[in-house]
């Protein structure tokens, strides 16, 4: 009998960043209404490349939005709820679509409620757009 050893996934060991460009692509897809064919927005290497933001932890999402409007982070929302239906996209409790839903709440704003059924329209990710419930 042998036993195997576990190591880490390579994705998670990435250092990855976030440029100001990438996230300004990211809403302007949103905001353009390109969000039901994202997967002919990338090329096979970037949709590989950019899978584990979908990881990040919340605090990565509140440095980012530090500069951006609610309105981007409206649009960052449903680009992320979207994205996770690509192919190693998927995300669930870690989905940034949560952290940034908490930066709303922390600027006061909060999630819109058509925002909120737009997300629950477009996912089958059961934590969004609030997070987990415990």
């Amino acid at each position: 009998m042998t036993i195997g050893t576990w190591s880490a996934d390579q994705s998670s060991q990435l250092t990855i960043s976030v440029s100001p460009q990438l996230l300004q692509r990211f809403i302007a897809l949103a905001t353009d209404k390109q969000l039901d064919n994202l997967a002919q927005q990338f090329s096979s290497q970037e949709l590989a490349d950019y899978a584990p933001l979908m990881r990040l932890a919340i605090d990565h999402w509140q440095t980012q939005a530090q500069t951006l409007n609610d309105a981007d982070i409206s649009a960052l929302m449903q680009f992320f709820t979207k994205a996770e239906q690509l192919p190693g996209w998927e995300a669930g409790d870690q989905s940034p679509v949560i952290g940034l839903g908490k930066i709303l709440k922390q600027r006061g704003m909060g999630i819109s409620k058509e925002l909120s059924l737009w997300i629950k329209t477009n996912s089958n990710n059961r934590f969004l757009p609030h997070g987990s419930l415990l």
